[in-house]
């Protein structure tokens, strides 16, 4: 059987094919104890598991039907008569002492090379040698290839509730979801789901869009004028212009920051706010830092972020998947002191929330560009991703509190992985799992070569919020989460 790719589909193809340095998949790298008998499984083992439970992910084994896009018709996902899980599947050791280190430089080159679009577009690698025999799983996905399966992907596969899950039982889709209102993954802009191995809904496909716009014309017309406004908007307010936004090359560097999510609920508890609004002020910290530390001057009107959110209506809760859009939030990059950062941060986010009409516009550009055809569709695709929109990514996917499984080997820790497009440096993706919450910071290698200071700073910051948070005393009830 094949199907055509849907235009939020080949959006991200679209954008790997305009400039050689966007790279548009998803991914993770998750990071096991020994396996019940000592040591890591097998690559023979991983691929043997793997293939039990591929019936449940038949995109898995469709390639695209032509490498490209454009023209005036979508590929198609194909069945690959071709396919050997082996090809996909690959083992790698760490040189000793099989630490954090070795582990991040790995992955960094395992991130930055593109998927070949030949194959079904996913890899997995089998990483050993870790220190203590630990070994990880490092996935990568194509965003196209997310989407047209809903909301589970290569990773949910070999993930289990239980360490003695039967073969065939993997991670359940209804266990994969988020919680009601949770926030969408990196690219959620676009109407996708971000399932590299976290929590997420299934969503509407544009040509479901199309459709709604085609049955509810006035409704239509309402939100291609918000559209316009926002390109108005922003052509005349544009994002400001700093070095987090030029030309950049292929190769990434991937770091993580690890705090525990008590302290985050500790400080959304006593200031207020949410999880997601700690996690902006902690990446505006140490973006403010790193822009300080080259010398630039900082904005004054912030750095734009897009993140992610859900609009969809009360009376749409029973309809199929979520109505997603996003947010540019202005991080008060500016403000030098890191509780009035908070608030400032909270009160924007808040602002936006209650408004609606940017989320609107930004939903009807949505819909109206998946009305498009494949030959000028690529215009729109990279106007959505300019930099004149928006500065860096910031998504946070809150997962599951309880420890998950691979062959019976309990995962300790998960780094997720936000693409890169072009003339983006710098991507965050947040995400919650087992009690703690790992920062995923994907950077250009070439052009961010002191990353350590972003890093450092947001350590920095999430102590500072702590401190103030204890001493202020009696956290408020409730809270959101």
């Amino acid at each position: 059987m094949s199907e055509h790719l849907t235009a939020l589909d080949a959006t991200f193809l679209e954008l790997e094919q305009a400039d050689e340095s966007a790279h548009m998949h998803i991914g993770a790298t998750m990071v096991f104890d020994p396996s019940p008998d000592g040591g890591s499984p097998s690559r023979e083992e991983l691929c043997q598991h793997l293939s039990r439970r591929l019936r449940q992910l038949p995109r898995a084994r469709q390639r695209l039907s032509e490498p490209h896009t454009g023209g005036m018709s979508w590929p198609e996902w194909e069945d690959d008569p071709a396919f050997d899980i082996h090809r996909h599947v690959a083992r790698a050791a760490l040189p000793a002492p099989g630490g954090y280190e070795e582990l991040q430089e790995w992955v960094s080159g395992f991130f930055s090379q593109r998927l070949d679009r030949h194959r079904p577009l996913w890899e997995m690698a089998l990483v050993e040698g870790l220190a203590n025999g630990r070994w990880a799983l490092a996935t990568k996905t194509h965003h196209s290839m997310v989407d047209g399966v809903g909301s589970i992907d290569i990773g949910h596969l070999i993930l289990d509730v239980t360490a003695d899950a039967a073969p065939a039982a993997p991670l359940s889709p209804s266990f994969a979801s988020a919680p009601s209102g949770a926030h969408p993954g990196p690219l959620a802009s676009l109407a996708h789901a971000w399932a590299g191995l976290l929590p997420v809904d299934t969503i509407l496909h544009a040509t479901q869009m199309g459709v709604h716009g085609a049955l509810h014309p006035r409704e239509a017309l309402r939100g291609a004028q918000s559209a316009l406004a926002l390109i108005v908007n922003e052509e005349v307010r544009g994002a400001p212009r700093t070095s987090l936004n030029g030309p950049i090359g292929t190769r990434r560097r991937f770091e993580v920051v690890r705090v525990g999510l008590a302290d985050l609920k500790e400080i959304k508890n006593s200031l207020g706010g949410t999880i997601n609004d700690v996690v902006l002020t902690v990446t505006a910290s140490g973006l403010r830092a790193l822009l300080q530390s080259r010398g630039e001057t900082l904005p004054a009107g912030g750095l734009r972020a897009m993140v992610p959110m859900n609009v969809r209506a009360a009376s749409e809760h029973l309809a199929l998947g979520n109505r997603i859009s996003s947010l540019f939030v202005e991080l008060p990059v500016t403000e030098a002191d890191p509780v009035l950062r908070y608030h400032e941060t909270v009160a924007r986010a808040q602002s936006l929330k209650s408004a609606g009409e940017q989320a609107a516009g930004t939903t009807a550009v949505i819909e109206l560009a998946g009305l498009a055809p494949p030959v000028i569709h690529a215009t729109i695709a990279q106007a959505l991703y300019a930099t004149r929109l928006f500065n860096v990514t910031i998504t946070n996917v809150p997962g599951p509190q309880q420890t998950l499984y691979a062959l019976g080997a309990p995962m300790r820790e998960v780094y997720p992985l936000v693409p890169l497009a072009a003339e983006h440096a710098v991507g965050v993706a947040a995400a919650s799992y087992d009690g703690n919450v790992f920062f995923g910071v994907v950077a250009d290698r070439d052009t961010v070569p002191d990353l350590e200071v972003l890093l450092s700073a947001m350590r920095a910051s999430v102590k500072e919020l702590l401190s103030a948070a204890r001493a202020d005393g009696v956290a408020p009830a409730g809270g959101a989460p």
